[in-house]
């Protein structure tokens, strides 16, 4: 079953994630001016689901050992159970201080926690803070120690209408699910406690090819009582380590005075500029010096990068002066069998996978994210932009508005040094979850009350800092977002399109661009999402929306890349998403996933993404596609030892050459970067090999396929029947890989063949959702596609076996009745054809008899009442064929219309 399938493979993922681990150790300066001292290990966690306990009393909360990273959503997001635990995580230490400490500026730093934290020291409440997406700190002044400290951290991930996001396609993971540390510095410092920075903020001004300016400023604080006359030095280097320049300044700081300070600006000469080919980093060494003694008391470093960049309405971005198309992806934090609390090391290979696959544009979805995940995109040159996570729908409160502007401010502040970020953002599809539909003058209010917010934090974001460009992403409804005056307000305007996936075709994409383009002509546009979903257990090679497949996958991002590009005006894309992710509330055919990424939530590539790679890396690339599709079968012509089937080869050369089973099928032509091959399988293993040339190198490819041949016809001499599973009312293929088997789609039963007998494919009724079955999640299982499929009103199921022994293993689903839908979570275009409201249609009660070979095995099988709605049935029988008449399933009605949603046959003598 699901859960103890999923089980063994998250406790295996966990265990391989714990070789992460970084064991408690200082990381200082060259000059041990500062340490920030490892406290990851060994933290004492449980949930208080009672919401009871107080630091230090207890009561009956049950303990376990954790090393954070940590969350306790895990694995309650991926169960059948609806919902997950979102409410209160308690995590305890014990701390030992030591005594030459006792004058210096101590701090606990947490990079983040979700969303609600409080921290206490014995027992006494020393900080707070709000949101689960930025840093914090919690200054230990003024405190006393007594040699057996104790730290409590309460973590709430409930909800709380006053914290956005307040519903998101996304899982709201709890815990301190990022890494925390002790600060230990001198008591004259840098700082800037408020917004959990280093105190040293650092840009670029002026910067040209010729020359540059770069200018850094700050905050202190003399902790100390007496006055301090203080040298304030910056050294800029380069890449080598050369010292380019010098400033500095002197200031007075009187006792127990926290101030701010201006350095002169450096003047750089035909600086090494930063781009995503050359991401040259420069790096500034903000010293504190004693004026009196000389001694370096605090010191930071600042990677620096020099570029100049802007946007315009019709020529899009340019960086350089150069123009450059934005390419990329949106990302999510999380990863398979960890929730969010992913290693740096993991975050890290995100963006390298980024860069590999020739993007230069990541978009940090819906939340600012591990510095990690910055300080890669600096050093890889991935341009980037940053967003708060206002999703859906705002509270109008005070203390919502406030929230967002300190999540704003602290973005910014956290983030201001890193050169790869060029757009700040802090509203994504804020339109989608309207609220006072029925009372039209409340609705006004609502919404100019958004556009009031969005003003608000606009304000603020330029305020705080005017060198980069402002976003908000906004779903479909353009007319919406124009009539509320939301696109007025930022410099860019997002724009997440799904034509060809919630509705339309993906053929409308292009025109919707131009329409846009014509309606709002004064706004640069960026597309901030777009995508299908990819399974990649499911393939079709007719493929269609929202059948899940691969195929359908490629041929969507090949449109839209197509769209994308020949427009000057669309400044980039942001392909959504880089890798699956979590959603807890999601169904689909792999359940509390989203499947629109060009990853798997395991970081395995897809062919989407080799698409892109063949499309926007520059070095030569050759891939045989349908790289998971290792396993799969067919039907074989009437005597006939091969199938036909189409094989992509993907790749950026002019044209490919491919071996089957060391024979050559010729060489093509590429175009538009896929060469397609009718490959003939035979029936095992199938060696494939592809082969081009790059501009005199030779490139190649290889991979197995083991392909499942069925007779078309029984009696072919040539192809023994083995075993065959077959899903019902489906046009697709699907992978059980767990297993290694293919799964076929159905067909109508002919003599000598196999197949069904009368009833039609499953499909939700009054839904533009897709053209047959359902994606509602079926319990007790993981392959849930098996299930999701089914035909209605059959009358029986013939395969004309040769004699022998067989076992037969009947699937059966309920998909109709309450809790089906047949409209999307979220619906992301206005301007294409949705369901209003799910189908709450009850069926008739449905009962049947099942006979096999003319004996009654199933009598009066009632789904509904006896199994409920989406819950998966196996019933396996044995039988023996002694005749010329095969295997005949035969259908019975009581009440309603029988069923069938997949077939197993194997042959056991």
């Amino acid at each position: 079953m699901r859960q103890s399938t999923r089980s063994r493979i998250y406790c295996l993922v966990l265990l391989l994630a714990s070789c992460f681990t970084v064991f408690a150790q200082a990381q200082s300066s060259k000059k041990e001016t500062r340490q920030y001292i490892n406290l990851n290990a060994n933290w004492s966690f449980a949930k208080d689901p009672g919401r009871q306990a107080t630091a230090g009393n207890w009561g009956n909360l049950k303990w376990a050992t954790v090393n954070v990273p940590h969350t306790w959503n895990a694995f309650d997001v991926m169960d059948d159970e609806p919902g997950y635990y979102r409410g209160i995580g308690w995590y305890k230490k014990k701390l030992s201080f030591k005594p030459e400490w006792k004058n210096k500026k101590l701090a606990l730093y947490f990079e983040g926690a979700n969303q609600e934290t409080a921290v206490y020291l014995n027992g006494k409440k020393i900080g707070s803070h709000i949101g689960g997406y930025t840093a914090f700190t919690v200054p230990l002044t003024n405190l006393k120690f007594n040699g057996t400290d104790e730290i409590a951290v309460k973590v709430d991930n409930a909800y709380n209408e006053s914290i956005a996001p307040l519903t998101a396609d996304f899982t709201f993971f709890g815990g301190l699910y990022r890494k925390v540390s002790l600060l230990v510095a001198d008591a004259v410092h840098f700082q800037d406690d408020q917004y959990a920075t280093k105190g040293v903020y650092i840009h670029a001004n002026k910067v040209s090819a010729s020359g540059a300016e770069v200018i850094i400023n700050g905050n202190l604080s003399n902790a100390t009582a007496v006055q301090k006359k203080l040298n304030l030095v910056s050294t800029l280097l380069d890449a080598n380590g050369k010292k380019i320049a010098v400033t500095q300044t002197t200031v007075v700081a009187n006792a127990k005075q926290d101030l701010s300070f201006a350095l002169p600006a450096i003047s750089v000469k035909n600086p090494n500029l930063w781009s995503p080919e050359k991401p040259y980093l420069y790096k500034a060494m903000t010293s504190i010096v004693d004026a009196k003694t000389g001694q370096t008391i605090d010191e930071v470093t600042t990677n620096v990068g020099l570029r100049f960049f802007s946007f315009d309405a019709n020529t899009g971005f340019s960086l350089n002066g150069k123009a450059v198309k934005l390419i990329g992806a949106s990302r999510h934090q999380d990863f398979a069998g960890m929730g969010n609390a992913v290693p740096s090391s993991l975050q890290v290979k995100d963006v390298e996978l980024l860069k590999s696959m020739g993007g230069n544009f990541l978009r940090v979805a819906h939340y600012p994210q591990d510095q990690a995940v910055l300080d890669a995109c600096d050093r890889l040159g991935i341009l980037t932009s940053v967003e708060i996570p206002i999703v859906n729908e705002i509270t109008e409160t005070e203390a919502f508005t406030r929230n967002c502007k300190n999540m704003q401010v602290e973005m910014i502040k956290q983030n201001y040094n890193h050169p790869s970020i060029i757009i700040w953002a802090y509203m994504n599809e804020v339109l989608l979850r309207m609220k006072f539909n029925n009372d039209q003058p409340r609705k006004q209010q609502y919404l100019e009350n958004i556009a009031t917010l969005a003003q608000q934090l606009e304000d603020l974001t330029r305020a705080t800092d005017p060198t980069r460009y402002t976003m908000m992403s906004n779903h479909g409804d353009v007319n919406g977002y124009t009539k509320a005056g939301l696109v007025k307000i930022p410099m860019i305007v997002g724009w997440n399109l799904y034509q060809g996936w919630y509705g339309g075709k993906s053929e409308d994409f292009g025109p919707n661009l131009d329409k846009i383009h014509q309606q709002i002509p004064d706004k640069p546009i960026i597309i901030t999402e777009y995508g299908a979903d990819v399974d990649p257990r499911i393939h079709a090679f007719t493929p269609i929306r929202f059948d899940k497949s691969l195929e359908y996958g490629m041929l969507y991002h090949q449109i839209y890349i197509g769209a994308i590009m020949s427009r000057s005006f669309v400044a980039g894309a942001a392909a959504w998403n880089l890798s699956d992710f979590n959603s807890e509330t999601r169904d689909e055919t792999m359940p509390h996933v989203n499947n629109k990424g060009l990853l798997t939530l395991a970081r395995q590539p897809k062919n989407t993404y080799y698409l892109y790679k063949a499309h926007f890396n520059q070095q030569p690339f050759l891939k045989i596609g349908d790289g998971s599709w290792t396993i799969r079968g067919g039907v074989a012509p009437a005597n006939s030892s091969t199938l036909t089937q189409l094989l992509q080869v993907i790749s950026n050369t002019d044209s490919v050459t491919l071996f089957v089973n060391g024979k050559s099928l010729g060489t093509q032509a590429v175009k538009d970067r896929l060469s397609n091959w009718e490959v003939p399988f035979k029936n095992g293993i199938n060696e494939i090999r592809a082969v081009a040339m790059y501009q005199g190198k030779k490139l190649e490819d290889r991979t197995s396929i083991r392909f499942v041949l069925q007779p078309d016809v029984f009696a072919q001499q040539h192809l023994a029947f083995k075993a065959i599973n077959i899903c019902l009312g489906s046009q697709r293929q699907f992978i059980d890989f767990q297993q290694k088997e293919i799964w076929l789609p159905s067909q109508a039963y002919k003599p000598g063949s196999w197949g069904s007998i009368g009833g039609e494919p499953f499909k939700i009724k009054n839904s533009g959702r897709q053209a047959y079955g359902s994606d509602k999640n079926i319990r007790g299982t993981f392959n849930d596609p098996v299930y999701q499929t089914q035909l209605v009103g059959l009358d029986g199921y013939q395969l004309d076996v040769p004699k022998g022994k067989y076992e037969v293993v009947l699937h059966f689903a309920e998909l109709m009745g309450n809790g089906i839908q047949s409209v999307l979570p979220y619906n992301l275009d206005s301007l294409i054809e949705a369901s209003k409201s799910a189908n709450k249609e009850v069926p008739e009660q449905r009962i049947f008899d099942v006979y096999l070979n003319d004996k009654l095995i199933i009598k009066n099988l009632n789904l509904a009442s006896t199994y409920g709605i989406a819950n998966s049935v196996q019933k396996k029988f044995e039988c023996m064929v002694a005749d010329d008449k095969g295997i005949r399933l035969t259908f019975k009605s009581v009440k309603g219309k029988p069923v069938l949603n997949a077939l197993q046959v194997k042959r056991i003598d």
